[in-house]
């Protein structure tokens, strides 16, 4: 099965109380076809005492089933909790996006949208120093002063 389509017949359902374990998942969603595979994410502390992080994957064996699933267990009642049940989305690398640890301006993408070469930076440059250069048309009438002359 190629990543897509695997990324297609995969739901996410987050909300999920601690005492939902695989088994309780797999269960809950086996009506709506069958499931190739259960995943409930550890926590990332190794301090910590819960058994998962809120959330899991329920893989489809096909993406119809796993869209049937969103639509008839979304916002549904699960152990106590209103769980949110979507389509899952695809990991994002630990260098994109917010919490990466590398600046927005170090990415190849965000530096081929934004660079600037160095004639583009030489053209600015001169219009700049042009427009201070320029006569103001106004200058001329600062002694001018406005309404009737007086004689």
């Amino acid at each position: 099965m190629s990543d897509v389509t695997r990324l297609k017949s995969t739901v996410y359902v987050g909300g999920l109380e601690n005492a939902v374990n695989e088994k309780l998942l797999a269960d809950a969603f086996l009506p709506f076809g069958e499931i190739v595979d259960v995943t409930l994410p550890k926590p990332d502390l190794p301090s910590s005492t819960d058994p998962h992080r809120g959330f899991g994957y329920v893989e489809y064996e096909l993406a119809g089933d796993a869209k049937e699933a969103i639509d008839n267990m979304n916002q549904s009642e699960f152990f106590g909790r209103v769980i949110k049940v979507a389509a899952a989305k695809p990991q994002k690398e630990s260098n994109e996006g917010l919490g990466s640890k590398t600046a927005i301006w170090e990415t190849e993408g965000w530096i081929a949208k934004h660079a600037v070469s160095e004639e583009d930076r030489m053209s600015a440059q001169n219009r700049e120093q042009n427009k201070a250069t320029e006569d103001d048309p106004m200058q001329s009438l600062e002694s001018d002063v406005a309404g009737p002359r007086l004689e």
